[in-house]
């Protein structure tokens, strides 16, 4: 298998969002164990004008690697308890990114990042060099379905965009 590149993460999330059904997840934890898990489920975030994202309201100390170049990890707290996992998209100044929702066995963010040990220490983080984190491409190409993005609500009509993708297995 290949490992993801710049080239894969510095397209539109739109188009990103979709390509991660399938990939496979590896994460290495300090005692030298690898986790491996394919992406089961994303959802994109697209700019400022996207009321759901968290670039809606311009760069802040929390989203500024969004406005990076695509292929950084971007994690948050939520409820004051669950790591959220998502990777940047696009080109430099143009936020984006791409929530990790589900992979194959684990479903939910927040579980996620429970069972592969990651937390704020990974904001930032150069999925395309990193001895710890990162993305692998076996060709396969998974058929997905698309439906309204989860918990963003108070996003108006952004909260109907059909920017949530779940492979079909």
């Amino acid at each position: 298998m290949a490992r993801l590149g710049e080239e894969f993460f510095e397209k539109d999330v739109l188009e990103v969002a979709p390509l991660l059904l399938g990939k496979i997840l590896i994460r290495k934890i300090p005692n030298g164990m690898f986790f491996k898990y394919m992406i089961t489920e994303t959802e994109a975030y697209r700019g400022e004008e996207d009321l759901a994202c968290h670039a809606s309201r311009g760069k802040t100390p929390r989203n500024q690697i969004m406005y990076e170049k695509g292929g950084y990890v971007y994690v948050y707290l939520i409820y004051g308890i669950h790591w959220m996992l998502n990777f940047v998209t696009g080109s430099e100044n143009q936020p984006q990114a791409v929530l990790i929702r589900g992979l194959r066995d684990i479903n939910g963010p927040g579980r996620i990042t429970r069972q592969l040990e990651i937390g704020k220490e990974f904001y930032g983080e150069n999925l395309t060099v990193s001895p710890r984190l990162w993305l692998e491409d076996d060709g396969i190409h998974i058929p997905y379905k698309t439906t309204p993005r989860i918990g963003v609500n108070y996003a108006g009509d952004w909260k109907n965009k059909p920017w949530r993708f779940v492979a079909i297995l």
